[in-house]
């Protein structure tokens, strides 16, 4: 039986499909993924390009990577979530990010890069305040 992923954006006007267990499931910390997430990383699973259908209009964001590549992000220009990206050095692929998954229960992250960009604040103590959905709470 062949894995199948789902996935979409926060708005629902991109959906994905995939066809095909990924290739690795990265966390990086590089600037451009935390600036992306809006956190200090971001988690994606890479996956063949040819298992991955999307629908629905995607816009797109293309920069330089840390190797000289071409980096491109597509994202829905609705509500502005991540839906995938590529990279010239690994043409056949695409990395979706794992929030945007239905189900990814079964994906951990194997491989951490750019761990030195890491910024101190990416990580929980043993001393942080956990709560298992939103707490009633407001500021002062």
């Amino acid at each position: 039986m062949k894995p199948e992923f789902t996935g979409r954006c926060l708005c629902g006007a991109v959906h994905f499909n995939v066809t095909a267990a990924p290739v690795v499931v990265a966390q990086c910390h590089c600037d451009e993924c935390r600036r992306l997430s809006g956190t200090g990383h971001s988690i994606g699973a890479m996956f063949p390009r040819a298992a991955v259908q999307i629908e629905g209009e995607i816009a797109e964001h293309s920069y330089q990577g840390a190797l000289g590549a071409t980096v491109t992000k597509w994202f829905c220009p609705r509500c502005g979530s991540p839906i995938f990206g590529c990279n010239t050095r690994a043409p056949d692929h695409i990395t979706l990010p794992l929030g945007a998954f239905d189900n990814a229960v079964d994906l951990s992250v194997q491989v951490v890069i750019f761990e030195r960009d890491r910024p101190h604040w990416d990580q929980l103590g043993p001393d942080v305040d956990r709560f298992d959905t939103q707490p009633d709470w407001t500021p002062d």
